[in-house]
């Protein structure tokens, strides 16, 4: 099984690290044109800077915005007219009490977890269903399904996500477009050693063992008993990005190590 995404279109929306720019590399390697969104210019820059060195022959452009607000959505979708692949990845996280977050906080992550897919998805399906062809991903999580008592705010804004991905999958259907929605569970991006970075400090173990730790304390459910690398992530994205997976739309795709405890 060859993954050729050769003469196909893709903007990975928060990409400049983490699980976005992992995605961006997996794209770019199986032969994609690739856009690159972060907020700040010059980690935008510097992202397709690495991806260049990496993929020499490959095309990959940049576009800096901030995509929690309309003005930035437009000006990425003005950069970037038409894409065959939208991979909704941008979002924000962080724990806070229920009663300690303000109707601002709310707004905040719905504005960049929710609106920015709305927005980039109703300005580039259309293009998708005149062409015959096209795939949006939405990037939820386990915490949709198992809601944190510590961010109740985030895991809303996730579950928005698995409905706006099956309901556009139904609005999309017979046109030769697929939506669908990927669960990550706990994984090792930067954002996670850096949270990690103390205890791996005071242990002195590796961080991928203290994120196994804070997986089984966190997430006992977790079958793999470890935290997935971002790659993990991606390949999943590739894979459903691509023309191989045509009859999967409308899903909800675990890449969790099995935390969601459920056989469906």
């Amino acid at each position: 099984m060859k993954i050729d995404l050769s003469g196909k279109k893709a903007l990975v929306t928060g990409s400049t690290e983490g699980i976005g720019y992992a995605i961006a590399q997996g794209l770019a390697g199986a032969g994609a044109e690739v856009i690159v969104n972060g907020r700040k210019e010059d980690k935008t820059t510097k992202a397709v800077e690495k991806l260049n060195a990496q993929f020499p022959d490959a095309t990959i452009h940049g576009v800096a915005a901030d995509l929690g607000t309309a003005e930035g959505c437009e000006k990425v979708i003005k950069a970037v007219p038409h894409v065959d692949v939208l991979v909704n990845n941008v979002g924000i996280f962080g724990p806070q009490d229920f009663f300690e977050t303000p109707d601002s906080d709310w707004q905040k992550f719905m504005d960049v977890n929710v609106m920015s897919g709305v927005r980039l998805s109703r300005a580039y399906l259309p293009g998708m269903e005149k062409q015959g062809w096209g795939r949006v991903l939405f990037l939820s999580s386990e915490s949709a399904l198992n809601i944190p008592s510590d961010m109740i705010h985030y895991g809303v804004t996730k579950t928005a996500y698995l409905s706006l991905s099956r309901g556009l999958a139904k609005r999309m259907a017979g046109t030769g477009v697929t939506v669908n929605a990927i669960l990550p569970g706990p994984t090792l991006s930067e954002g996670g050693e850096a949270m990690l970075a103390d205890e791996v400090k005071k242990t002195g173990k590796k961080v991928e063992d203290v994120a196994s730790d804070f997986v089984m304390a966190a997430r006992p459910s977790s079958i793999i008993q470890r935290a997935a690398t971002v790659e993990e992530v991606a390949n999943m994205v590739v894979y459903v990005a691509s023309p191989l997976a045509s009859a999967t739309t409308g899903a909800a795709l675990r890449v969790d190590g099995g935390v969601v405890d459920t056989i469906a």
